[in-house]
């Protein structure tokens, strides 16, 4: 683990009694491939301001005290998804979880997401996962020809299908799944979330073939509805519900 220069009680000490900030340590699940073949712990503590985020605090230890430290990170305001980790034993958007929230008076543990190949510190490898992604065939399917004009659509059909339309592929949902963990293969409940965004679209007609992929041993039977992947989604979706309504729909083919 990392060594201080400074202790948290002197840094405390040493700080104005108005100053904002607290020294908060990060407990990170470091790995590098390339150096061992085994992954530690490592502590860094760091002055922040508690209001701020995980993802700032990540941003400090990397740039201030070891630039070795590894993550993925893009938009910074929760809508790319590329910050998913475990915080504190919960998966969770980096940019979205405040230090403050998170009992910052003892270590925050920062690790990757359970369930995909660790590459290097808090980087996983995504391929799994997307490419369950790709075979729910995530896209609009019609045939004839193109229409002249868009394809209009009732305020109701749009609402039946609008929840499933927020997912942001994070993995949050899918690496909280025992049943992923377990067993890779499963298509896992963002697959199905974004299977479930055109099965129920009044303009789609792939309805059959997605409900057909999902049927598979792999496929939405595998879950066992444990509301992990509904309480780990950084935006709201009530995903248990929506791989409820794909089990309804292969059952009675309505939808």
């Amino acid at each position: 683990m990392a060594t201080p220069v400074m202790d948290k009680a002197e840094a405390e000490a040493a700080r104005p009694a108005d100053s904002p900030y607290i020294t908060a340590t990060f407990r990170i699940r470091r790995f590098n491939p390339e150096a061992a073949a085994e992954s530690y712990w490592e502590d860094f503590r760091v002055e922040i301001d508690p209001k701020e985020r995980v993802l700032d605090a990540l941003h400090k230890i990397k740039w201030d005290l070891d630039g070795t430290l590894t993550f993925r990170r893009s938009c910074a305001h929760g809508i790319c998804g590329s910050d998913a980790m475990r915080i504190n034993g919960r998966n969770r958007l980096a940019c979205k979880t405040l230090i403050k929230d998170i009992a910052p008076e003892k270590p925050i543990t920062v690790e990757p997401i359970k369930g995909l190949t660790v590459q290097k510190d808090l980087i996983v490898d995504m391929e799994p996962f997307f490419q369950a992604y790709r075979d729910v065939m995530p896209f609009l399917v019609t045939h004839g020809n193109e229409p002249t004009r868009e394809r209009l659509q009732s305020a109701e059909d749009r609402e039946r299908f609008d929840d499933t339309t927020k997912c942001i592929l994070c993995a949050a949902c899918t690496s909280s799944c025992p049943v992923f963990w377990n067993d890779g293969q499963y298509f896992g409940p963002a697959a199905i979330v974004n299977a479930h965004r055109f099965i129920f679209d009044s303009r789609d007609e792939a309805g059959e073939q997605r409900l057909e992929i999902l049927n598979d041993k792999d496929g939405v039977w595998r879950c066992r509805t444990t509301f992990n992947c509904t309480d780990a989604c950084p935006r709201g979706i009530e995903v248990t519900k929506a791989i409820q309504e794909v089990k309804r729909a292969l059952i009675t083919r309505r939808f």
